[in-house]
C-alpha cells in the first residue's frame, strides 16, 4: 500500500538507503562518489554510527512506498556518543579504514582521519547544547518542507528525553544549507579555530 511521504523511525532495512543518501549529499550537499572511491567511507563517519549507537534518534523520510529518501539522526549527549564511538563503533570499521600514516594525501585520508578522532566533536562552547545532528535529503526531495518535518520529529524526540539544546556543524561554503538552518531558528555560535565549518545551535522546543 502506498502512503503519503513523511518521517518515520529508522529500521534496519534502511541501512543501504541511509548510506546511499549520505554519499549522494556528502560533497557540500552534492554527490561525493567522485571524491571517495569507497562508498562506505562517508556513511561510516557521518551516518551509520548514529543508527547503530542511537537508533531511537534515527528517523528517515519515507517516500510513501517504504523507501528512505532522506534522514535525520544524531545523539542526545555528544560526550557520551564520542566515548561509545571509540569503544563500540571504531572497532567495527578500523580494519577497513586504518589510521593514515602521516599527513592526509587524499580526501579519503582526511575522512579516515576524522573517523579516528571522534573527540573532535566535544567542544566546551557547545556544552549547553549537548545533542547534535546530521540531516540529509536526496535532491528531488529538498525544498518541499520535508526537511522541516524531519527536524520537528527529531527535536521532539530530544525534548522528550529532557535534552534542551542541540548543535550541528556545517561547511561554511554550503550557503543553501545555512539558509535552511536559519529558517529553522538555528543561530551561529563562535568556537576557536572552526576551520571550514560553522557551528549552529538552537533549543529543542520544536516551534517550527
Amino acid at each position: 500500500m502506498t502512503l503519503l511521504p513523511g518521517p518515520r523511525a529508522y529500521q534496519s532495512d534502511d541501512r543501504a538507503a541511509l548510506a546511499d543518501i549520505c554519499v549522494r549529499t556528502a560533497d557540500n550537499g552534492g554527490d561525493s562518489r567522485h571524491l571517495y572511491p569507497d562508498h562506505e567511507l562517508m556513511p561510516s563517519v557521518f551516518a551509520a554510527p548514529y543508527a547503530y549507537l542511537e537508533p531511537d534518534l534515527a528517523f528517515v523520510l519515507d517516500d510513501g512506498t517504504g523507501r528512505a529518501v532522506g534522514y535525520i539522526l544524531g545523539t542526545a549527549d555528544t560526550p557520551r556518543f564520542v566515548t561509545e564511538f571509540r569503544t563500540r563503533w571504531l572497532p567495527l570499521v578500523e580494519d577497513r579504514y586504518p589510521r593514515p600514516d602521516g599527513a592526509p594525501r587524499t580526501p579519503s585520508d582526511e575522512m579516515v582521519g576524522l573517523l579516528h578522532n571522534p573527540e573532535r566533536m566535544v567542544l566546551p562552547e557547545l556544552a549547553d547544547h549537548p545533542a547534535h545532528l546530521h540531516i540529509d535529503l536526496l535532491p528531488d526531495w529538498q525544498r518541499q518542507g520535508y526537511g522541516k518535518e524531519l527536524m520537528r520529529t527529531f527535536l521532539a524526540a530530544l525534548n522528550a528525553k529532557g535534552v534542551k539544546g542541540v548543535h550541528l556543524s556545517m561547511l561554511t561554503a554550503n550557503t543553501p544549507a545555512r539558509a535552511f538552518y536559519d529558517r529553522l531558528g538555528f543561530a551561529e555560535i563562535e568556537v576557536p579555530d572552526p576551520g571550514p565549518v560553522t557551528y549552529l545551535v538552537r533549543s529543542t522546543v520544536a516551534d517550527l
